[in-house]
């Protein structure tokens, strides 16, 4: 068997769900030798192993990026960073930045696998949904690979499935369901059977304080994130939707 290649993991984004991301990664990472992070980062600094034979703490990150007084990174320069390595890379975007999403396809086509909740990558522009898809494997057999289960249905496998339809020859015609976990959870709470609800306010508060709503609830409330699902959804089974307002 040849040497297992070594595999570094950028994550940007460190907020709700960075946050127990890397949780997750502390858990699970020492099993593997071969595995470590190497990018942390967020709107305002990051932090970086000086060198690609140097990981970052897991257990110390909290701290360590708090005190960092390095600048955040924009994509080029991640882009950049990584051709510097012949490591294998990954990209764990825990963020909904358009400016990094757009940078998705030189990424993929660089070999560098990307992992997103990132709605707006897929959501958006449909030329850039085709870059994405088009530079990723197995489209371009050179290409990084592409995951973006959670940008619909959270942890469920939703994603995943519809992909498994299509690849064996099934037809969708229909998709139905609830979109929006976070009105679920604003309306169970607002107007419960009982009768027994809290003000709206304070609903939409409770949800975003656990980590049920987008970075700005405002997406959740005027229907945007479910627009966007549907968007990515409806791509997926070969519609071509220009955008959140313009649907077939």
């Amino acid at each position: 068997m040849g040497e297992e290649k070594n595999v570094s993991i950028a994550i940007l984004g460190a907020g709700g769900v960075g946050r127990c991301f890397l949780q997750q990664c502390s858990k699970i990472l020492p099993q593997y030798m071969n595995v470590s992070v190497v990018l942390i980062a967020r709107s305002d600094r990051s932090l970086r192993v000086p060198t690609w034979n140097h990981v970052l703490s897991l257990e110390t990150w909290e701290k360590d990026l708090a005190a960092s007084t390095d600048p955040a990174l924009s994509p080029q320069e991640i882009y950049d960073w990584f051709r510097t390595t012949e490591n294998e890379i990954i990209l764990v975007d825990n963020t909904s930045n358009q400016d990094i999403a757009a940078f998705y396809p030189k990424f993929l086509q660089d070999k560098v696998t990307v992992v997103t909740p990132n709605k707006k990558a897929f959501s958006s522009d449909l030329g850039l949904w085709q870059s994405i898809v088009n530079n990723s494997y197995p489209h371009n057999p050179d290409g990084g690979f592409l995951y973006h289960e959670a940008s619909v249905g959270a942890g469920l496998p939703i994603i995943s499935t519809l992909k498994d339809l299509l690849e064996t020859g099934d037809e969708v015609q229909k998709i139905e369901g609830v979109f929006s976990g976070t009105m679920s959870f604003l309306f169970n709470n607002f107007a419960p059977i009982e009768g027994k609800g809290g003000k709206w306010s304070d609903e939409v508060t409770k949800a975003k304080d656990a980590g049920y709503t987008e970075p700005d609830p405002r997406d959740d409330l005027n229907g945007v994130d479910v627009a966007r699902k549907l968007v990515i959804l409806a791509r997926m089974v070969g519609l071509q939707v220009e955008s959140t307002s313009a649907f077939p």
